[in-house]
């Protein structure tokens, strides 16, 4: 187990933040996990020390958003996410983290700065060529340095779905990516017993960090929700560019 304690006060914030966002305040801000948890420990190995808190909150938020997802997106984006996360199994170590922030952070950054700059555009549809690229892309990303928010986020914005409806399909679609991650993540060595040791230790926090986001997704309108959604996306792009090419990269 991590004995490290400053790993474990960047940690506790880390999961927090995660579940919140998991919980009700759009799943995109759940990139910051393993960055947070990387200031102590590898990338890798806080991804692998966050992937069973995550399986854990999608069963929570799972039950707290049962049947109210998209289901027509869900029948593009679902088998797409497993193509991203075959994928990212084969190509494991072959690329560089670096470069899959630097693409996350580009796709977070124009899809912000689109809502906050330029008139916005009518709804647009559900789209199966593109919810199959967007949802291959984010299992993808999501795989190999747990950044799938933006890239889903990329397809599901501009159809202007409500609120509830929006977190649902993101709480399906990470439920499936995350939980098909257990074979591959096995197979690469990633279930050590001190990285489950530690995941154990801060599981507890999973529980109250999805209550928190699901209690504050009940207190904000349509209009606020995708506020904070796209100024989370906005600060993701920021702070991916920053890991990469800030002072202590």
């Amino acid at each position: 187990m991590i004995d490290d304690p400053w790993f474990y006060v960047t940690a506790v914030v880390a999961v927090l933040i995660v579940g919140i966002a998991k919980g009700g305040l759009g799943g995109g801000i759940a990139v910051v996990g393993v960055p947070l948890m990387a200031m102590r420990v590898s990338p890798v190995q806080a991804a692998a020390v966050l992937l069973p808190i995550l399986m854990v909150m999608d069963v929570l938020a799972l039950r707290a958003y049962w049947g109210r997802w998209d289901g027509a997106n869900l029948r593009v984006l679902l088998p797409a996410s497993l193509v991203g996360t075959v994928i990212g199994f084969f190509t494991a170590g072959l690329l560089s983290p670096d470069g899959l922030r630097v693409m996350v952070a580009v796709i977070a950054l124009v899809y912000a700065l689109r809502h906050f700059t330029a008139t916005q555009p009518a709804p647009r549809p559900a789209r199966p060529v593109a919810g199959t690229f967007w949802g291959a892309l984010s299992a993808f990303t999501s795989f190999s340095v747990h950044a799938g928010g933006p890239p889903l986020q990329a397809y599901l914005l501009p159809q202007a779905m409500a609120r509830t409806t929006f977190q649902a399909t993101s709480v399906v679609f990470f439920f499936v990516v995350n939980w098909s991650k257990v074979g591959p993540y096995a197979w690469l060595g990633q279930w050590t017993t001190d990285n489950l040791l530690t995941s154990a230790v801060l599981l507890p926090l999973a529980p109250l960090g999805v209550w928190m986001g699901r209690r504050l997704h009940d207190r904000v309108d349509d209009r606020i929700f995708f506020q904070i959604v796209h100024i989370g996306l906005l600060l993701i792009g920021v702070k991916l560019l920053w890991d990469v090419f800030g002072p202590a990269s």
